[in-house]
This record gives structure tokens, sequence and C-alpha cells, in this order.
């Protein structure tokens, strides 16, 4: 097998542990992301994703010597985009490439015709000419600078910056996912595979030691503390291990969505209790991706359509925990989550050593930490896992999760969390998650208070509540929640994605979260206040943004 040589700039395929191997680019990292001690390797971004990571070079193939096969071997359909997305990279680069040959050329004829015309006949000619030649040095001399500095300014940026800056686009700042990238150089392979390309084996990855993370990078760590961190990148897992100097513990999954398109399931038995809005688009995703998963919910008609899709049928929670590895629950509040634990042929009676339960609940931490303790009492294992979304984002697959716990747990659910996710986040001890979704879900009531709001006032005034969405979706504020929130409410369909029940029950925590540590959450206790007026005008039921109800009547 001869050497293949790779460098800046070369496309490439990249292995991730037992993922799949995905396109990419070799590019420069992020300013202050050290390299990996040990072995040889490249830091990749890949196409179709918002991941990259250092990769081992013998991880790493060559893209157009490989493509082929690789189209072979995997056909989902994320991959295929992420394809697509080279092949349009590689088109834009080369008509940006065209363009710069043409544009040399016609400078070179311009230059030879004004020295053609410029040739002094006389005396007199050339005093006048040395005249010129004076100013035409000047300005050439002005004109060195300004296309050198134009030529520094192309030079960091990358080919796929410079492609678009060649469509219609208007000018002004660059999208965001592009400033990490920096001028590849030309690819250049200086050696090719002997022999058929499938005797090429990918090698196992290890982890190994990155500091210093950058902070700026796609995937923000979760730290508020100012110290430094000390980071590990584990490839094998596709996780970003950050450990602060205080002793606590966090771990950012990369985008798994960018890699699920062949997802292999775990061979563990999975339980999944609870089919409301969120559960049942999990349970779902969770059958599509193969897994073998028995469901139980308080109402036993919703069980079959997944009893048809596949589900088995577990008559109790304590039934569905003992048959099975790993059991879910995500159910409505604090309340339901205890008694589903602790009631009568609950969670907890099926619990033995070594079996885990997963509560995906939002609750607070000491309904979460409670639960905990009871379940680790039997000898079980407890991770907490709530989820950032909604009904439309769990059918999709597309959901944020947010755990804390057992770090193992957190790992043995990392197939599952693919399935049902997009990114998920490991936040240390139990509670962290619990108090951090509360958080995310009082910026979000909060925020959804605010545009009922100010629809409401547009109306009073005799402005456009149409108009007041446009321009709102052409600002900073532009969101696809903000968008379909205020189109709910212009069509007035509160048709539920998110109950109303739900965010006030999430708000009412989040005052409970500041009053405990003496921080004031005035903000969000006024956005409370005004859902609960929505529940008292019969809104529970409906959609968050029903909210708006509260303001007409």
């Amino acid at each position: 097998m001869a050497t293949v040589s790779l460098r800046l700039g070369d496309l490439v395929w990249g292995k991730l542990g037992r993922y799949p191997p995905w396109p990419g680019k070799i590019v420069n990292p992020p300013k202050d992301l050290k390299k990996p001690r040990g072995k040889k390797c490249f830091f990749v971004k890949f196409f179709g994703t918002e991941d990259h990571a250092w990769i081992k070079v013998e991880q790493l193939k060559p893209y157009h010597a490989h493509k082929e096969e690789m189209i072979k071997i995997n056909k989902g359909k994320r991959f295929q985009q992420a394809v697509d997305a080279v092949e349009e990279f590689l088109r834009r680069a080369k008509g940006k490439d065209q363009t710069s040959s043409h544009s040399s050329a016609d400078d070179k004829n311009r230059r030879n015709s004004s020295e053609e015309r410029s040739r002094p006949n006389s005396g007199d000619e050339k005093r006048k000419l040395s005249l010129s030649e004076g100013k035409v040095k000047k300005n050439m001399g002005e004109g060195k600078k300004r296309v050198s500095s134009g030529s520094a300014e192309r030079g960091s940026k990358s080919p796929l910056k410079r492609a678009q800056e060649q469509s219609p686009r208007k000018r002004g700042r660059p999208p965001k996912d592009e400033k990490d990238l920096t001028i590849p150089e030309s690819s250049t392979v200086k050696g090719m595979m002997a022999g058929p390309m499938a005797a090429f084996k990918w090698q196992p990855t290890v982890s190994e030691p990155v500091k210093d993370a950058d902070p700026h990078f796609h995937h923000f760590l979760l730290s508020q503390t100012e110290k430094p961190a000390v980071c590990y990148q584990a490839i094998t897992k596709k996780l970003k291990i950050c450990e602060e100097e205080t002793g606590s513990t966090s771990i950012q999954a990369a985008d798994s969505t960018a890699v699920n398109g062949s997802i292999t399931p775990t061979d563990k038995k999975i339980g999944f209790l609870g089919l409301g809005l969120m559960g049942s688009g999990i349970v779902s995703n969770l059958l599509k991706m193969g897994h073998t998963v028995t469901v139980w919910n308080r109402t036993a008609e919703k069980c079959d359509l997944f009893i048809q899709e596949g589900a088995r049928l577990g008559r109790t929670p304590a039934e569905v925990v003992s048959t099975c590895d790993i059991t879910f629950a995500c159910v409505s509040d604090p309340k339901a989550a205890k008694d589903l634990v602790l009631g009568p042929s609950g969670v907890l009676q099926g619990i033995r050593p070594g079996k885990c339960y997963v509560d995906m609940s939002t609750v607070d931490a000491d309904t979460v930490t409670e639960l905990a303790q009871v379940i680790v009492s039997r000898g079980g294992r407890f991770l907490e896992a709530p989820v950032s979304g909604n009904q439309q984002l769990s059918n999709d697959g597309m959901l944020v999760i947010l755990a804390a716990g057992d770090r193992g747990l957190y790992e043995d659910c990392s197939s599952c969390f693919q399935a049902m996710g997009k990114t998920s986040f490991f936040l240390g001890e139990v509670g962290n998650a619990a108090k951090m979704m509360l958080i995310v879900n009082m910026v979000q009531g909060s925020f959804m208070a605010t545009i009922a709001e100010g629809l409401t006032l547009a109306q009073v005034t005799g402005q456009s509540q149409q108009t007041l969405l446009d321009i709102l979706n052409q600002g900073q504020l532009a969101s696809i929640f903000l968008d379909q929130k205020c189109q709910n409410i212009l069509q007035g369909n509160f048709k539920p994605d998110f109950y109303l029940k739900y965010i006030q029950k999430d708000l009412r925590l989040a005052i409970a979260l500041g009053d405990a540590v003496n921080h004031p959450t005035p903000m969000a206790a006024a956005a409370n206040e005004v859902y609960k007026r929505a529940k008292a005008l019969d809104q529970s039921d409906n959609d968050m943004s029903a909210v708006y109800r509260a303001y007409i009547h």
C-alpha cells in the first residue's frame, strides 16, 4: 500500500469510532484548540453538520479515491445530504477558479495593450513619459498594497466562503459556521492505494487529551466558571469531556444526528413509560432506528399504535422495568414522576441491581434527587435526561437532551439519544439537568409572553400584526419558534405543540429555583402571572401561544 499524503484543504473521509465514515475537509483548528499529543492527526470539519474533531491519519481516506466505495456502504438520508454538500462545494470552487483564471488573462491583456500605447517616440515624449511614470508607479504601489491586502484577505478564507462570495448574496458578516475555516491549500494526494480499496481497514481510535477548548467553538462548552478547562476529546464515543478545576464535570456530545443515518441500535432491551406529546415521538424514533422497545402508558389505548409498529406491551411500570435493561420515562410534572416510581406496581418494584432508569420529565432538582436516591438504594442506576423541544421536534428526532447522573448509563444510552435527538449534553451530578431545563423553559416561556404582548399592542395601536411579524422575521430575533408561534396567533390555531399548562408549571418551578438561591426572577414572575390568567380562561390544554388570549380578554 503506497503512502497517502494529506494536507490542509484536502477533502477526506473521516472515521469516528463506530460511526460510519463521513465526508469532511481538513481545516485549521480554532486558534486556542491544541493538537492532541501522540500520533499524527488533522482537524476535520464535516460536511452537512456542525461537527468537527481531531482525526488520526489512519482514520482518514482521500475523498475522491474512496467516494464510490463509501456511497455503496452508506445509504442514510443525512449521509447523502453530506455528499451533496461536498459536490456543491466542489462545483462552486471550480467556478471560482475559472472566474479567477479569466480575470488574470484579461488583466494581462490590458497591461500589454497599455504598454504598447505608452512607448516613447521622441525626447519630449520621454520627458512626458518620465513624469507620467512617476504617477503610474505611485498608483501602482498603492494598487499593489491594495492587491496584497486583498490577497491576504482572500488567503484567510475558505474555498467555501470564496465560492459563496460569487453568489448574489448581499455583502455582510459571513455566516457563523464559516468563521473557523481558513484557506485550504489545493488538495494533493501523493500516493494512491495499491490493490482493492476494500482491503483498507479503519484502525480503532482511542481518546487523547486536548487542552484549552475555544469558547467560540460551534458546540459551546457548558461551564459557567471563569477558570480555564482541561478538555478531553473522546473520539470513540463522539463526546467532548471537560473537567473544571472546581471538580465539576460536564460532557458535551457532538451533533449526533449528523451521522445517525445508519445508527447501530443498542442490543439492550429498552422500556418506555409515558406516551404523551413528547414520549410518542421519542418511541416512534426508537422503533424506526431498530431498538427493541416495551411501552406502557396510563391510558392503555395510546400503546396500540406502537404495538402495530413493533413495540411490546408492558402491563405495569414494574413489569417494564423488570423485563428491560434501560427504562425511560417521560411524564408531566413532579407528582406524576413520583407516582410512577413510588406508586403501586411502580418503577421501584421492578428495580434490581443493574437495572437502569432514565427520567426524561421536566421536574425540579429536589424531585429528581429523591428519585435517584431510591433507585440507587435498590442497586439500580439512574440518569435524568429532560428534553428541550416540542411535539414536532420530537417527531423529527431533533430534541436536545440534557442529562445528569450516572455517566456510564449516559454512554449506554448513546444510540437511543441519537435516535430521539440532535444533540445531548451531560451536565454532571443529578439535579443539574433539572435546573438547566427549567432555566431554558423559563427563557422560552417569558419570550412567548413577550411575543403575545407585542402582537396585542400592535393591534390596539392600529398596527398590522402581520407586518410586525414580517419585520421581526427580518431582524435579529428571527427564528422558527418566533414564526410558528406568531402564525398560531394570527391564524387562531392553538393546537398544542407544547401545552400551556406545562410551560406555566416550568415557570413556577424556575421561580422557586431562583427563590431557593435568593436570585430575583421578575421577568419570569410577570410572565407566570399572564400564563395563570390564560389558564383561568380555560387555555391549559392549548398550545403555549394561547397565552395571547390572556391579553385580549
